[in-house]
């Protein structure tokens, strides 16, 4: 994916983990503002600092599609204090990315799109028992919507060996992906974290919540942590997708009203 990100628009905010490590070994801005707020816009609305609206760091204006957005964008900005950490500003950085990629909607639908060829929920525990039986009780009903509901009947594998899923299957699947860059950025985030373009068409869909969602692409790391133990350099970096999982979530619900 950050191939496509890099080429389109240099690092982008849509790939969370390289938003992470770059923001970790970036010095932290000065506040330069007293306060954040947003204002109508041509196609939405700006986030404003001091009346002036933001711009992404090549200069795009940034436009929220609705004022719900807008508002959490501005309550970022002021909610820094005397410096900016980019790291609990996952909307902006969002927002900053969905700039840059806006005329580049279908190839970032149909990188998320590859996803369908090798999902997650494809491929399946042999065993334990009580592991095939989490695996299924989290990801079959999303493959039975997407049979059901879509029209796309994928094919299962047992381990890691690789099954090649009917191209009837992928385009039902890719036919309900959104069309505008607000709502395909978010389905791309979710898709690239947790593995599954399917998990992120039912939270789009409203077939699962969003700790649904987070629950069933952790089903097996979370089964490793009930054994061995929770590494803390995991831990960390499963903190950090959190963050930004939430906030296309979070993006996806507000656009839905």
């Amino acid at each position: 994916m950050r191939e496509l990100f890099d080429e389109v628009a240099g690092q982008s905010g849509l790939d969370p983990e390289e938003a992470v490590r770059r923001g970790t070994r970036t010095p932290q801005r000065k506040r330069f503002y007293k306060a954040a707020g947003f204002a109508e816009a041509e196609g939405g609305f700006a986030v404003t600092l001091d009346g002036k609206p933001i711009r992404t760091p090549s200069g795009r204006h940034v436009v929220a599609p609705n004022r719900g957005i807008a508002e959490a964008i501005a309550a970022e900005w002021e909610a820094q204090s005397e410096t900016i950490d980019p790291l609990t500003m996952p909307l902006t950085r969002f927002a900053n990315s969905v700039a840059e990629v806006g005329d580049h909607v279908d190839a970032v639908a149909e990188d998320a799109a590859k996803y369908l060829g090798t999902d997650l929920l494809f491929y399946r525990a042999g065993h334990p028992a009580a592991l095939v039986t989490r695996e299924a009780a989290h990801w079959d009903p999303v493959l039975s919507w997407a049979a059901n509901d879509l029209g796309a009947h994928f094919i299962l594998s047992e381990g890691i060996v690789h099954v090649t899923q009917p191209e009837q299957a992928i385009r039902a699947a890719r036919a309900v992906f959104p069309a505008d860059p607000w709502p395909v950025a978010a389905l791309h985030v979710v898709t690239t974290l947790t593995g599954s373009a399917l998990l992120a068409l039912a939270l789009l869909h409203g077939v699962l919540d969003p700790e649904q969602v987070w629950a069933a692409a952790h089903v097996d790391e979370d089964w490793n942590i009930e054994k061995w133990g929770l590494d803390e350099e995991v831990a960390a970096r499963r903190a950090a997708r959190l963050v930004d999982f939430r906030a296309a979530a979070d993006i996806l619900k507000t656009l839905k009203g």
